[in-house]
């Protein structure tokens, strides 16, 4: 096997044009060619001087781009959506990249998410092994009692199984019968935290990522960003491999 040969998914997801899980779509949907023919088996494997093309475009090394984007609420964490509502990569349009998300935040969560062309990185911070940290600050309508604030940091059983172990800090016990606590998780189940606290019969108000790993919104308002530095963009690899 020629060694310069790697699975045509990764060559697409390397090429910043999705994540290699959204390439092994898109390539069983027919809208991958290599060298002018369709290709639609995900064994397939391309070298350097093969001619990719996504939807008739020709696949280019852009220059990898990972950003930290303060996300308001109210936006779609995709690249796009089938009902017209504005997604996180709309903030983004006066960029000549195409970015996508790395994982998700609710629509009406905000805080941190990341973006990114990258998908190998995209790949290390998604990937359950990895268990990268999150922390969300999060009010709830009522109070979170001390058993069960004990529960939920040994883990409690959800619908899709037990949640790992959680960090959980109280930030402001009572105030109008709301709660403000933090909760550090390093799952990533969709609306995870929210069914946290419905399990307890409590109601999120209102819910924000305050820190992804050692990333944190020091400096940004919603709806701002800020390129990563190279040295962030090692240290959450290295971070991730060491979990």
């Amino acid at each position: 096997m020629n060694m310069e040969e790697i699975r045509l998914q990764k060559a697409i997801a390397n090429s910043g044009v999705a994540s290699r899980r959204k390439a092994e779509v898109m390539i069983t949907e027919g809208r991958v060619k290599v060298n002018g023919k369709t290709v639609t088996e995900l064994g397939t494997k391309v070298k350097e001087t093969d001619r990719v093309e996504v939807d008739g475009i020709p696949l280019s090394q852009e220059e990898k781009v990972h950003i930290l984007y303060y996300k308001p609420t109210g936006e779609i964490s995709a690249a796009e959506d089938d009902r017209s509502r504005r997604t996180v990569v709309d903030a983004f349009e006066q960029m000549d990249v195409r970015l996508y998300p790395v994982g998700r935040l609710d629509y009406d969560t905000s805080g941190i998410l990341l973006m990114t062309n990258d998908g190998e990185f995209t790949q290390y911070m998604t990937h359950p092994k990895y268990e990268m940290s999150k922390t969300y600050r999060v009010k709830i309508d009522g109070i979170l009692k001390r058993e069960e604030q004990k529960q939920m940091r040994k883990g409690i059983p959800l619908e899709d199984g037990m949640t790992a172990p959680a960090g959980l800090k109280v930030i402001r016990d009572k105030n109008d019968r709301q709660m403000i606590l933090e909760l550090t998780i390093h799952e990533g189940r969709n609306r995870q935290v929210r069914r946290m606290f419905e399990y307890f019969g409590l109601r999120v108000v209102k819910l924000t990522r305050i820190s992804y790993d050692f990333l944190n919104l020091n400096g940004l308002a919603e709806g701002e960003y800020r390129f990563l530095k190279p040295h962030e963009v090692k240290k959450l690899i290295a971070n991730a491999k060491a979990e």
